[in-house]
């Protein structure tokens, strides 16, 4: 749908002889609807987010057979080996609340799966999947091509 000025429909009003008290109310009217919300223009924009997949691995198996991890994203600028870090700080942040001392987290799998998001976000940080998925190794070919 083409926008068009706010004065330029009053002039067209005007040129087509509109009594001056309807075409002020009009104008009025059209100039507030034009104004954005006031709570729309303070929102930031959003951080742009990279995938990172955590291989839980405590036996040391990679780069054999399948294992379990978890999804989390963190900010696209970031470096993926700063993940981890980013988890242990949410985990710190949480053991140090009023719930934490009560339940703490001890593993990052405790963490990932118990820890509310808010510590995270703290640090930048979104868990995806909250329970482990399956991680497969592959050789990156494809058997016949």
């Amino acid at each position: 749908m083409p926008k068009i000025d706010v004065n330029k429909v009053a002039e067209i009003l005007k040129k087509n002889h509109i009594d001056p008290a309807v075409l002020r109310r009009v104008v009025e009217e059209m100039n507030l609807a034009v104004q954005p919300d006031p709570g729309e223009a303070d929102a930031p924009p959003p951080v742009k987010k990279q995938f990172v997949i955590l291989a839980s691995d405590p036996q040391g198996r990679l780069p054999k057979g399948e294992f379990a991890g978890w999804v989390v994203q963190i900010p696209e600028s970031e470096s993926p080996a700063t993940a981890l870090d980013r988890i242990f700080r949410g985990a710190y942040d949480y053991n140090a609340s009023k719930k934490g001392r009560l339940y703490p987290a001890k593993t990052v799998g405790e963490a990932v799966e118990n820890v509310p998001g808010k510590f995270f976000r703290e640090a930048e940080l979104w868990v995806k999947t909250k329970t482990p998925v399956l991680v497969l190794r592959t050789d990156n070919e494809i058997p016949g091509g």
